[in-house]
């Protein structure tokens, strides 16, 4: 049998802040027996599970690898807003005039991600 993905990690200044970004962000739920200042936290949601791991030095480049995320009961652009209020940032624009695109955004420690059409908006071009 093949490997499987267990979790995307992520490495960070403050695991429990991070991790609380995104249980908002996907509807998640903390790990058994996570608490603030723990040095690992896990996220899990229905998507995929999230670990967030402390580490000394701060975020310089631009990630490797990132996450896309799809809202399953709004459209895009709402979810950008949502996102936005729980303290992400847009950090680039790839909308275009037909609806197609999407948004590239930050969590609250710099990690770059994008927000996706939903199915329906998909659906619907």
């Amino acid at each position: 049998m093949a490997s499987l993905v267990r979790h995307v990690t992520f490495d960070c200044s403050d695991p429990y802040a991070l991790a609380q970004f995104w249980i908002a962000a996907l509807d998640g739920k903390l790990g058994d027996g996570d608490e603030p200042g723990d040095p690992e936290v896990l996220v899990e949601s229905a998507g995929a599970g999230l670990l967030f791991i402390r580490v000394p030095e701060g975020k310089a480049v631009k990630n490797r690898v990132h996450l896309d995320v799809q809202p399953q009961d709004r459209t895009r652009d709402e979810e950008v807003e949502r996102l936005t209020a729980l303290g992400a940032t847009v950090s680039g624009d790839h909308r275009n005039p037909d609806g197609t695109g999407w948004v590239t955004m930050t969590d609250p420690e710099g990690n770059e991600f994008c927000v996706e059409r939903s199915a329906a908006e998909r659906a619907g071009a």
